[in-house]
């Protein structure tokens, strides 16, 4: 298995964090987006999107960090990681939705501007963080994980850009219950970490 990555990318992280957390082997092929790598013919070839992280599996191919995660979840994880039964599945599937939505176009993009000089509203940016840590507080208030019982992809999905929320100009410090969920995540077996966390 390979795995083509930029260590900084909260993205990347997502999936290296699932790989650890399934016990997988796999190899690290850095791709270094400051210098264009990933616009590069070669790398284009493997992802017309010009996008990391992308995992290469034998003869399968998969980017986008969502998509790798629930190929990971459903090809090597146990049922509870991404269950098939559809209320749990909804269950997990409408945090991942928050995780491309509101973390994306908050905590992410604010830590892209201030982090990577991208352009974009810090503000706007940082507005959207501070609502999208309200509605994980008040739900990781009253439950251990995001979506079930026990640890899913969503939790994988949220946690990074949550995470690395003090890089986005944003502070954790009025959301008890988010630290708590994210310690919870800190001390499962397998887990790693990344820059910044």
């Amino acid at each position: 298995m390979k795995l083509y990555d930029f260590t900084r990318s909260g993205n990347c992280y997502k999936v290296r964090l699932m790989l650890a957390l399934l016990e997988l082997d796999y190899e690290t092929i850095p791709i270094d987006l400051s210098a264009g790598e990933n616009f590069r013919v070669e790398f284009l070839k493997l992802n017309p999107r010009a996008q990391v992280p992308l995992l290469e599996d034998g003869e399968t191919r998969v980017w986008d960090s969502m998509a790798i995660l629930v190929y990971l979840a459903r090809h090597y994880g146990e049922e509870h990681w991404l269950p098939l039964e559809a209320t749990a599945m909804a269950a997990v599937m409408q945090w991942l939705a928050v995780s491309e939505n509101e973390i994306l176009h908050g905590l992410a993009r604010a830590r892209t501007i201030k982090q990577f000089n991208r352009r974009g509203n810090l503000e706007e940016a940082q507005e959207i963080s501070h609502g999208v840590l309200s509605l994980l507080e008040d739900h990781l208030g009253r439950h251990s994980w995001l979506a079930l019982d026990q640890l899913t992809v969503a939790d994988v999905a949220c946690f990074p850009y949550v995470a690395l929320a003090p890089e986005a100009g944003v502070r954790l410090d009025e959301f008890h219950a988010v630290r708590t969920w994210m310690n919870r995540i800190r001390t499962q077996p397998g887990f790693v970490a990344m820059p910044g966390l």
